[in-house]
């Protein structure tokens, strides 16, 4: 059994910076660095702390290999040669789950599944000495990468992906992921004891994952890993001590102001579902009310917010209207910083500012852009 696994996760494509700052966070050595994905080194331990502590990662692989094939049957050769009998038991059901190709003469996604699936059964073959496998056992999920022929073979720890913690039933027409919105809520300067307003709350996850993060909820702590059955590789009783630990670590008795807004009441009345799901409905005040409507005495707030995008051609003609109601409110907020995701490329100028930054990030296949409106810092107390 390995004692050090190479684990990478992946995560949406210009938000490494967040999950690299996570993993340090977590104690480990980060070793390669690529679009959409972040890998370090680590125990057993390890892959189960990533699982349940990493808010923005989609998935915690551990990687089995990699080698370099043009042909199938470099491919066929490189699988086989990996040692497949230290991850997975006799009784294991093993498949490729995913392969992906970009810029490699290997394209068939199909053809490498299944070329794949053929190596791993000759090499276990040979190994356990069968000729064929029942598969009535835990699950060894596999997801293959190619890039440029390279290949990366990993096995996928986390099964259901990390974005689904459990906590959201209900959806906006649009929403945004929970692992983007807490990489998002990161690359701002937002702490627990500042304000925070999303007046386009939608299902609320923006504010759910900030009181998530405030009182340090693990994002894994209520839902199952695929891992957890792989008690060759992982014994449940570590599971069990850092699943305790977690819980002994959260605290929902910190203090926060946390608001959101929609126009919709069917949209409130979901956010709050979603947000007492997450055990944190206590935390956040939600409210039916017009973004036009938005103001506060207090200063140094954040606005952090995901307005409509205008995804159908009757809308598109809203969102001048909309994002100017925004910059109204905006301008009326005494030193507060606004954060906007949005793929309507026109929204600085509708808002009546210049964003002070912009950030280009992928929400599936939709170019979004992060625009950040910086407010000052307030003064350091005496």
């Amino acid at each position: 059994m390995p004692k050090t696994f190479t684990i990478s996760c992946p995560c949406h494509f210009g938000l490494e910076a967040p999950l690299k700052r996570e993993i340090y966070d977590l104690g480990y050595d980060i070793t390669e660095v690529t679009d959409g994905r972040v890998t370090f080194t680590g125990d057993a331990e390890a892959v189960c702390r990533a699982n349940i502590h990493l808010r923005t990662a989609e998935r915690v692989l551990v990687e089995v290999g990699r080698f370099h094939a043009t042909t199938f049957e470099e491919l066929f050769q490189g699988i086989k040669a990996l040692p497949w009998e230290e991850y997975i038991p006799e009784n294991g059901k093993f498949w490729v789950t995913k392969a992906t190709s970009v810029k490699s003469k290997l394209f068939s996604l199909t053809d490498i599944q299944s070329i794949a699936k053929k190596a791993m059964v000759e090499r276990m073959k040979t190994y356990y000495d069968v000729q064929w496998f029942k598969e009535d056992g835990a699950d060894y999920p596999v997801r293959i990468f190619l890039l440029k022929d390279d290949v990366v073979v990993t096995l996928d720890s986390t099964g259901t992906p990390l974005h689904k913690r459990g906590y959201r039933t209900y959806t906006s027409k649009a929403p945004l992921s929970e692992t983007m919105a807490a990489a998002l809520i990161q690359l701002t300067p937002w702490r627990a004891d500042r304000i925070l307003v999303d007046p386009f709350c939608g299902s609320g996850t923006f504010l759910i994952e900030a009181a998530m993060i405030a009182a340090n909820i693990a994002p894994g702590l209520n839902r199952d890993f695929t891992s957890m059955d792989w008690t060759n590789l992982i014994s449940p009783k570590l599971w069990n001590e850092l699943l305790d630990e977690a819980r002994e670590e959260v605290d929902t008795s910190v203090e926060c102001d946390l608001q959101g807004f929609d126009i919709d009441p069917d949209m409130v009345k979901i956010a709050r579902l979603n947000a007492k799901q997450a055990g944190v409905d206590h935390m956040i005040h939600f409210q039916v009310r017009d973004v036009g409507a938005l103001s506060h005495p207090k200063k140094y707030g954040f606005i952090l917010t995901n307005p409509p995008y205008g995804e159908r051609l009757e809308d598109k003609k809203n969102l001048p209207e909309i994002y100017g109601k925004l910059g109204k409110a905006y301008a009326g907020l005494d030193s507060w910083s606004m954060y906007v995701i949005t793929s309507y490329e026109d929204a600085p100028k509708s808002i009546g500012r210049k964003a002070d930054k912009n950030r280009k990030i992928y929400n599936g296949m939709i170019k979004t852009y992060f625009y950040q409106f910086l407010g000052p810092k307030p003064k350091k107390k005496d």
